[in-house]
């Protein structure tokens, strides 16, 4: 499937359409609007398994098998990955530019692989992104060389499951970045960078009221691997700037009208 198809697609869907709704009827900023539909988006329907345009079914190995096994020997399970998350990517291309894009979209596959029980290798990576795997090797170098933690298949042997982005970037965040300046760094967008530190700070509000892992999992509909890491980020970072930081944060959304908590 092309961009222009998956863009024609994407304009049909009912997430197009509100957002168009967001922006002419009730004069939302496109980043703003964008946000509002993947808050939306996530408290009517959680994580759900459709795939929406630009997502495909995978096959990888299941993070459990251990190295040492050739591939063939090794079990699989099915994944869905986000090869073109649509405006958030626009933006990325537009202002980073097609390079940029495909090691944003790099990081976030093995994200999602991660997510849900799975690891890539790179030949997985070049096949998603129909680009050779000499390029993939290249993007990988490059992003390391930044200081970027790439979770393949590869760099998780021997060293246990490691941390996704959204770990990577809750952790940023909290030692007081900006917005803008993770995206310069990590190629995610600003509505997924927001989206990403609203989930953190109710993570930890709920811990703080004694909730225990597997119950912020199900009230908040995100996977219990997630709720670690971002337990895991918190408990790393306990100096005083940054436990301050959360705690505005967590006021915040203990005064914001239902619908409208989050985290700036």
């Amino acid at each position: 499937m092309n961009e222009q198809t998956i863009e024609r697609l994407q304009v049909k869907t009912p997430q197009q359409r509100l957002l168009r709704v967001l922006e002419e009827e009730y004069r939302q900023p496109p980043r703003v609007a964008q946000a509002l539909l993947e808050e939306v988006q996530m408290c009517l329907f959680g994580p759900g398994t459709t795939l929406e345009p630009g997502q495909v079914r995978v096959i990888l190995t299941v993070l459990e098998a251990g190295p040492g096994h050739p591939l063939s020997d090794t079990a699989t399970k099915e994944v869905v990955w986000t090869i073109d998350a649509g405006q958030p990517d626009r933006q990325v291309q537009q202002q980073e530019g097609a390079t940029a894009l495909r090691r944003g979209r790099v990081q976030r596959l093995l994200d999602e692989a991660l997510e849900q029980g799975a690891v890539a290798t790179q030949e997985d990576l070049a096949q998603a992104l129909h680009v050779s795997v000499r390029t993939i090797k290249r993007d990988c170098k490059v992003l390391e060389s930044q200081g970027v933690y790439l979770p393949t298949r590869g760099k998780l042997k021997g060293i246990g499951r490691g941390q996704t982005h959204k770990a990577q970037i809750v952790g940023r965040w909290l030692r007081g970045q900006t917005y803008d300046q993770i995206q310069l760094y990590t190629r995610h967008s600003v509505a997924s960078i927001r989206r990403y530190v609203q989930a953190f700070v109710r993570v930890v509000d709920l811990h703080q009221q004694g909730f225990s892992e597997n119950e912020i999992a199900l009230v908040l509909s995100m996977s219990a691997c997630l709720v670690r890491e971002y337990l895991a980020v918190y408990d790393h970072h306990q100096a005083v700037e940054y436990r301050a930081r959360l705690a505005e944060q967590i006021e915040r959304l203990g005064k914001a009208p239902q619908g409208k908590r989050g985290a700036s």
